[in-house]
């Protein structure tokens, strides 16, 4: 979930800081100014209904509701994810891939966990001790 501050600063520095919404599923640092919406999950990057949004779309903003509409029909946005494909992973190996297959989504705190494959394929075998990390419990 990249940080938005690089551009939440840009917008604010170009002036448009009074008449421009940034939605984002980035995250935010609390030195945002204006009107911005982060942590949209499900995430673009799962296929969430964010990446369906394209350029010129136009998204109402309901304060009061805390909701978020884009002004489409529902059958273009499932035509729009219907061609949908998820990113190439930036990390193939290493402590960062690992990191991306073990996070949850931010809307359900972006913690870490074993996946069910794991803790059910170790479930029986030595595994952890009872003081280490528990398959399928969150880390």
């Amino acid at each position: 979930m990249r940080e938005m501050l690089a551009v939440t600063a840009a917008l604010v520095g170009a002036g448009l800081g009074d008449s421009v919404a940034l939605l984002t599923d980035g995250r935010f640092s609390g030195a945002t100014h204006g009107l911005m919406a982060g942590h949209v999950a499900p995430e673009a990057a799962v296929g969430g209904p964010i990446a369906a949004v394209a350029d010129g779309d136009i998204i109402a903003f309901d304060i009061s509701m805390r909701k978020l509409n884009v002004e489409l029909a529902d059958a273009e946005i499932q035509r729009r994810l219907s061609t949908w494909k998820a990113p190439v992973p930036r990390f193939a190996n290493g402590v960062m891939a690992k990191y991306a297959l073990l996070v949850s989504s931010a809307s359900a705190g972006a913690v870490t966990s074993v996946p069910a494959s794991f803790a059910s394929a170790i479930s029986g075998s030595s595994g952890p001790s009872a003081s280490g990390p528990q398959p399928g419990r969150t880390l």
